[in-house]
């Protein structure tokens, strides 16, 4: 079953990628493009000679753009199929298209939310084309303490549910994720490379249509692949059964 799990994730993965880059072609390319225009200026105003991009402003915001969207949804639905196959009957008595929902609004969180606290996307434009590598291995830094974290505290939960109760196990879970985390952005150097008159509503719009851009991608991947998913494991409900006793044995 796994393998038409993933399948499914995949195809799903395409349409969440394809919706995504209607959302980024609608939202965030005009902030890109608002981005590029002040660049330019300041290179003109210091005299620097215009430099020509190897691939068109226009292929880039079209072509470009698509693929890069549909290969990251395709990708984050592959992923995403293995951990629903993982964690079904797992993670709780929820049903398929629950446990998909939960999974994909867990993922939003750990990957993409708490790590655009302390590093949030930013345009062209924005930030020394020097410092990349480390600004880059920061942000993923940042997203594998908030998975951790994530996974610290759902272990929390499962070990003291029956001593605590499940509400008190659910608050300490909480508790210790935000503990986790709140420590790494204390702790993880802050990134200020916003350049002096970069227009504040510009970089807004580009942080929220970043946003906008990964909740499109996990919301598909999440409503869609549970409602794909559950056709698959309700026609094998043995095995489906199985799972669930083996869980909660």
């Amino acid at each position: 079953m796994v393998r038409s799990l993933l399948i499914r994730g995949m195809l799903v993965g395409l349409l969440a990628g394809v919706l995504a880059f209607a959302f980024a072609y609608a939202f965030g390319e005009p902030q890109v493009q608002h981005a590029i225009d002040f660049e330019d200026l300041m290179a003109a105003k210091a005299g620097a000679a215009h430099e020509h991009a190897l691939i068109s402003r226009g292929t880039q915001r079209t072509v470009g753009l698509l693929i890069g969207t549909v290969a990251m949804g395709v990708a984050l639905g592959g992923m995403f199929a293995l951990v629903f196959a993982y964690a079904y009957g797992r993670v709780g008595s929820f049903g398929v298209r629950a446990t998909s929902a939960l999974l994909a609004l867990a993922a939003y969180v750990t990957i993409t939310l708490v790590p655009f606290t302390k590093y949030p996307a930013s345009p062209p434009s924005v930030g020394n084309a020097d410092t990349i590598d480390r600004r880059t291995l920061l942000f993923f830094a940042m997203i594998a303490i908030t998975v951790l974290a994530a996974i610290a505290a759902g272990r929390v939960r499962r070990e003291y549910a029956e001593r605590l109760g499940p509400w008190n196990a659910a608050i300490a879970a909480g508790a210790v994720f935000v503990l986790v985390v709140a420590a790494a952005q204390l702790i993880l150097p802050a990134v200020h490379e916003t350049p002096a008159g970069f227009p504040a509503d510009v970089l807004y719009r580009f942080r929220l249509a970043s946003l906008g851009i990964s909740a499109t991608l996990w919301l598909t991947i999440g409503l869609a692949f549970g409602a794909t998913a559950e056709r698959l494991v309700a026609a094998q409900p043995g095995r489906a059964r199985a799972r669930r006793a083996g869980a909660a044995a």
